[in-house]
């Protein structure tokens, strides 16, 4: 295991653009890299704009043509190269963004498994990615699938590792090339990153270029020579991304924010219930609360209310909130001043429209002083209050007591969001009906956030447009191209 001062001393004083297998010298502008926990200046990067991104479209653009005339087995090779590179530095590599993003250690390390698993899993789907054909009177039609070109690419500072990896790895599979631009707040390991790619491909095909949303990911999504467009983050941002997709008349693929209904039926095993409540909890408090998919709308029974929330509570309140550089399970802080402030707001508005069944508080950890920090907290609620249907994006979970079926498929469906869902029960019927009636993405059936490679991840309604992290986004990385053959020319017959 990487220790603290052997990471930070691991780290460049400055970082610039990652372009054409080159970090470039920094500019006079930058921002600095803070360590969410302790405050501590860790780095300072490239406050890069429309130059860099004009740089790094055109040398992906110039390594396309290369890239795309590889054999599938080829691109295969690199990115398990890549993947390879990623397992050597990886204790090293977590504790980067457990330091600049306020995350667990146990957390950070289970990114970066997710994240070779992706760029392995790719590398394996490349080979299968196929067209089809057909005959046809007096010939034969192939349709093939073509990579798109130059691949902008934006992502959130949640989890850096995985999110650099869900657009990285499909679409350079499929032989675009790409510019990736990193969240500002979460910048140290996708440009460390840059370091291992290096080793593993060809110059241009995946660039970083980092910066402000406003400046660099408006001039990436606006440049003329990207041709196809992939972020994740919040809903406001895809609506301005998928616009500027639109304006240009470009494919987008979007996966967005959350607020996940996880059910808990009465006939579950009673010998199971203990389980069931730690699964809740992580599916709850994983990521700091910081996550996307996290389930954060519980729906318990009436039948077995009462005595699930006595243990709910126990449980949350067995959870470690301390500094994220220590081992085993925690809950490490938010990212940000500005992300802590935002989840001080909610649990406000959860004390006066809500019962406060636990936590609620923000915590004070010793050595952590820059940290926002609170106690996992649990509000009793309705679906209808602002808690049950905006996305906090902090550890803060919402109860929601039913006891009317039908009334249950309303309320977990009467979200604008539809990322995942969690169900837990012993009759496969109800199971299965269920998980047909919910508008998500995702249903995980007895075990919430199971998610093995190969699982599609997207969203319905406002959670996003497209799937990652399975074959079909392949597709999503291609156009289809039709030719046909024929074995001889039809006869004249139009103008006869």
């Amino acid at each position: 295991m990487t220790d603290v001062s052997t990471a930070r001393g691991s780290l460049s004083r400055v970082y610039g653009a990652f372009i054409d297998n080159e970090f470039r010298p920094a500019s006079a502008r930058t921002f600095p890299a803070i360590a969410a926990a302790s405050g501590e200046h860790l780095a300072d990067i490239a406050r890069c704009g429309s130059a860099e991104i004009d740089d790094a479209v055109a040398s992906a653009k110039a390594a396309f043509p290369a890239w795309k005339a590889l054999v599938p087995e080829e691109r295969a090779a690199c990115l398990n190269k890549l993947a390879d590179a990623i397992e050597r530095e990886a204790a090293r590599l977590m504790m980067i963004d457990t330091l600049d993003i306020g995350r667990g250690l146990w957390e950070t390390g289970i990114d970066h498994t997710i994240a070779v698993q992706q760029y392995r899993y790719f590398a394996a789907a490349a080979l299968t990615h196929e067209g089809f054909g057909r005959s046809i009177p007096n010939g034969y039609l192939v349709a093939k699938r073509e990579p798109y070109g130059v691949c902008g690419q934006i992502i959130p500072w949640n989890v850096p590792a995985i999110m650099a990896a869900f657009k990285i790895a499909p679409a350079v599979a499929a032989g675009n090339t790409v510019v990736l631009k990193p969240d500002e707040n979460a910048s140290l390991s996708t440009l460390e990153l840059g370091k291992l790619i290096a080793e593993s491909f060809p110059p241009g095909v995946i660039n970083i270029v980092p910066g402000l949303g406003e400046e660099v990911g408006a001039a990436l999504t606006a440049h003329p020579d990207v041709t196809k467009l992939a972020f994740t983050g919040s809903s406001e941002v895809g609506r301005i991304v998928s616009l500027a997709g639109a304006n240009r008349l470009v494919p987008v693929s979007l996966e967005l924010g959350g607020k996940s209904p996880n059910i808990v039926f009465p006939d579950v095993d009673p010998t199971d219930i203990d389980s069931i409540v730690d699964n809740t909890t992580f599916a709850a408090m994983y990521c700091n609360g910081q996550s996307c998919l996290a389930g954060t709308r519980l729906f318990l029974h009436d039948a077995i209310y009462d005595d699930f929330m006595q243990r709910l509570t126990a449980s949350m309140s067995r959870i470690r909130v301390t500094d994220p550089t220590s081992h085993g399970p925690l809950l490490g802080c938010m990212v940000s001043e500005k992300q802590g402030r935002r989840v001080q707001s909610y649990i406000d508005i959860g004390k006066k429209d809500a019962s406060l069944a636990t936590g609620g508080s923000r915590v004070e950890v010793v050595g952590c002083h820059a940290g926002w920090f609170f106690e996992p907290t649990v509000f009793e609620t309705t679906n209808d209050t602002r808690i049950a249907q905006e996305e906090i994006f902090g550890p803060v979970l919402s109860v929601i007591r039913w006891n009317d079926y039908e009334q249950l498929i309303h309320d977990a469906n009467n979200v604008r969001y539809g990322l995942a869902s969690g169900i837990y029960t012993n009759n496969l019927k109800v199971a299965w009906d269920t998980s047909d009636r919910l508008q998500a993405g995702n249903v995980w059936i007895n075990n919430y956030f199971n998610l093995a490679a190969g699982s599609p991840f997207g969203g319905f309604k406002e959670s996003g447009i497209g799937s990652e992290f399975c074959h079909e986004t392949l597709n999503m990385y291609t156009h289809l191209k039709a030719i046909t053959v024929q074995t001889q020319v039809n006869p004249p017959w139009f103008a006869v």
